[in-house]
């Protein structure tokens, strides 16, 4: 089973780009989108075999998540059931018969970290969230989680040390994320990696220097470990300031 994120940074954008020419190569069986930009009805993708889920955000042109699945889900929620955090079209969750698949896209703490206070609890009511379902099944969630959880997962982790996605409180939140049962699936895999990010800023040829963060994740509940066959950066792929992320999950292990 394939499974695909990305931050496309605008999907009009992306589709300009040649979005489709990898949505088909990659055949992944659920495919979902962060940070799409767009209101209901400005896009029309001709996906077919695909089972279409969109989240807007109230704010034209910001946030907005999506999932593009074969296999029709038993159950699609939208949110997490907090009107403070429903707004801006963050998560999208698919129940399926063995598992919750969630795609999010965390809130940035921006410049100087003016939304910290926000994404601090932001952080907690997303936890109890994923805590509530995993009493009913287990859990895959992934997309741009906005923080680079470990000085290997940065280029530049010195001079970043106070900047948003990379402040003490927001790695603090996703280690406690981790140590709530969660598993981090590209560490699980590849735990010394270096040099492997998932966004470049588009200043400084960020990008060709390879100078970037790995702030996209696929994460699952402990239960799943075994079902694991790997985690993927597709670093070569184009398109957006973030590139796709790939967890390949077996099918047949209960």
């Amino acid at each position: 089973m394939k499974l695909i994120s990305w931050n496309v940074n605008g999907i009009r954008a992306c589709v300009q780009k040649g979005f489709l020419d990898f949505f088909n190569e990659v055949d992944a069986d659920i495919f979902c989108l962060q940070e799409t930009k767009l209101q209901e009805g400005q896009i029309e993708l001709n996906l077919p075999n695909y089972y279409q889920y969109w989240n807007y955000a109230k704010k034209k042109g910001y946030s907005g998540t999506a999932i593009f699945t074969k296999q029709k889900p038993l159950n699609v929620t939208y949110g997490i059931g907090i009107e403070e955090h429903d707004q801006e079209g963050r998560v999208i969750t698919l129940e399926f018969d063995d598992f919750y698949f969630i795609t999010v896209y965390t809130p940035n703490s921006q410049n100087e970290l003016a939304r910290l206070d926000y994404r601090m609890q932001w952080e907690d009511d997303f936890l109890a969230y994923l805590k509530k379902l995993e009493e009913t099944k287990p859990v895959i969630f992934c997309g741009d989680l906005n923080v680079a959880h470990k000085e290997i997962d940065l280029k530049n982790p010195k001079t970043n040390r106070k900047n948003a996605g990379f402040t003490d409180e927001e790695r603090d939140k996703f280690t406690k994320l981790l140590e709530a049962g969660f598993v981090d699936t590209f560490r699980y895999f590849y735990p010394d990696q270096e040099d492997i990010y998932s966004w470049w800023s588009y200043r400084f040829s960020a990008r060709a220097k390879n100078a970037g963060w790995r702030i996209d994740y696929f994460c699952v509940s402990e239960a799943l470990k075994e079902r694991l066959i790997d985690a993927k950066i597709l670093t070569e792929v184009m398109g957006s300031d973030h590139c796709p992320i790939e967890l390949d999950l077996d099918k047949t292990k209960e």
